[in-house]
């Protein structure tokens, strides 16, 4: 809060306003946020640097470690991220949008002090912790924060940023970790978020915040840097207070503004889309791709990891592009589709496999199909949900509710990362992808019939909108 009084506000131009506010800062505060996701990124990319079952990190720190403890060391950062998920919502609603996330860089510096200097497998394990609890709130705090700050005709690409930066971070650790040694890899991890600190710093707080806390002098400090000087910011100040008020009258306790129809509607979304986009077996997928492209023994697990990082990073770019363009909805149809028929075909694959067939002459078809589904994931199921989260919520229970969703979603990450091989054991691998083309597949019906457009709708307009009320002709004309 002290760094928004250090930002001036000056009298409005007397020159006539522009309808759109300037792109440019709301891109660098944007881009400042994510370089949360990027730290959080380069921690999940970690413990596949490792090497299989951590044999890499064993040989180096010498730490005696079974396979059963690497599983847990791995795992835990997804407990951690869930844990966090909940209380960072009421911190947020507290404290503010940007000094949470600036607090933040506490457990990250903690938590990697204690892996680079580790010396037993429970510094490893308290660590990976301790990370995963920086991570995870930070997926929950940059949707709201970036959600708040962008204007209608780019909030969606803001909100991409998330999944775009988490996608860099792991590309960071899969590719020094392919030639540096663990602790080199750590020292590099350790500074992304004391990067963060220093340049979020000097980012102003989301103006919606402060219109719910009546601090209407820093709202118009954080539009004006926001948005540039010939932007009308008092029609804007108006339209959030309008939309605060209203809501102000409508709710009393967070109990019962959570049972309105826009907010279990906003529920039913948000935990819908983070239930699909784990059980479609991404985690699982990713963790384990070094052995699905080892069945073909045409290209090392090494590579292959890199591989998989490439190709999310230019998806979830493209992803960006389009998210304002073609629509939230499209795309995750496009993405949830794809994916299950690239889900089905490696599950043909290992099929005839299973019963001895002879694969010589398709031994392409697990890495085509493995990179089609990375590839299709990272368009729309992978970053959207996250983007969502900051949208269809209102802002006095945004926060706790989208914590809930981020909950959700590390949780089912945890299990499914946890549990996969077992599962695999008792089913087999290609009943395992055939599982997850079916789940994609229901993912798909549930985005026709449950989940809204969001594209060129205010946040406002989206609330109503989820209340099944008819949208007044003010706000079609301002969307």
């Amino acid at each position: 809060m002290d760094q928004q009084k250090k930002i001036a506000v000056f009298p409005p131009s007397t020159e006539s306003f522009t309808k759109e506010g300037r792109k440019l800062p709301q891109y660098c505060a944007a881009l400042s946020a994510t370089l949360g996701a990027l730290a959080f990124g380069s921690a999940l990319g970690w413990s596949t640097a490792a090497g299989d079952n951590g044999v890499d990190l064993i040989a180096e720190y010498g730490v005696p470690m079974s396979i059963s403890e690497f599983s847990w060391m791995g795992s835990i950062t997804n407990v951690g991220a869930a844990l966090m998920c909940l209380p960072i919502g009421t911190v947020m609603d507290h404290l503010g949008r940007r000094p949470s996330m600036l607090l933040l860089v506490i457990p990250f510096t903690i938590g990697w002090a204690l892996l680079i200097w580790s010396n037993s497998v429970a510094m490893f394990c308290i660590g990976r912790f301790l990370v995963g609890v920086g991570g995870g709130a930070f997926c929950v705090a940059i949707p709201v924060y970036t959600a708040e700050i962008g204007e209608t005709s780019i909030r969606g690409s803001l909100g991409s940023y998330v999944e775009l930066m988490l996608c860099a971070g792991v590309v960071i650790s899969y590719s020094l970790g392919a030639f540096a040694t663990i602790y080199q890899l750590s020292l590099v991890c350790a500074m992304i978020p004391l990067i963060f600190l220093v340049v979020f710093y000097f980012m102003p707080e989301s103006p919606i915040y402060c219109l719910m806390k009546n601090r209407e002098d820093l709202a118009r400090a954080s539009l004006l840097w926001l948005r540039g000087p010939n932007y009308d910011i008092e029609k804007e100040i108006n339209i959030h207070k309008t939309a605060l008020e209203e809501e102000a009258r409508n709710k009393g306790s967070f109990l019962e503004g959570i049972r309105s129809k826009a907010a279990q509607k906003g529920i039913v979304i948000a935990y819908g889309l983070m239930i699909f986009q784990q059980l479609s077996g991404i985690n699982a997928i990713v963790f384990y791709t070094g052995t699905v492209f080892g069945k073909t023994g045409s290209i090392s697990p090494e590579i292959s990891t890199i591989i998989v990082g490439a190709l999310q990073v230019p998806a979830v770019f493209i992803s960006t592009l389009l998210v304002d363009r073609a629509g939230r909805k499209i795309l995750l149809l496009i993405s949830i589709i794809s994916m299950s028929i690239g889900t089905f075909a490696v599950g043909i694959y290992f099929y005839l496999e299973h019963i001895k067939a002879d694969v010589s002459q398709i031994w392409w078809l697990p890495l085509i199909a493995v990179s089609f589904y990375i590839f299709m994931i990272s368009i729309g199921i992978g970053p959207i949900p996250w983007m969502m989260v900051g949208e269809i919520f209102s802002p006095q229970i945004k926060g706790i509710a989208g914590s809930s969703a981020g909950f959700l979603n590390w949780m089912m990450a945890f299990i499914v990362t946890r549990f996969y091989n077992d599962l695999l054991a008792i089913f087999g691998q290609h009943t395992m992808f055939w599982i997850f083309s079916v789940i994609c597949a229901m993912g798909a019906v549930f985005v026709v019939f449950i989940v809204p457009e969001t594209k060129g709708k205010s946040l406002e307009q989206i609330q109503i909108e989820l209340s099944g009320k008819p949208v007044p002709e003010c706000e079609i004309t301002k969307a």
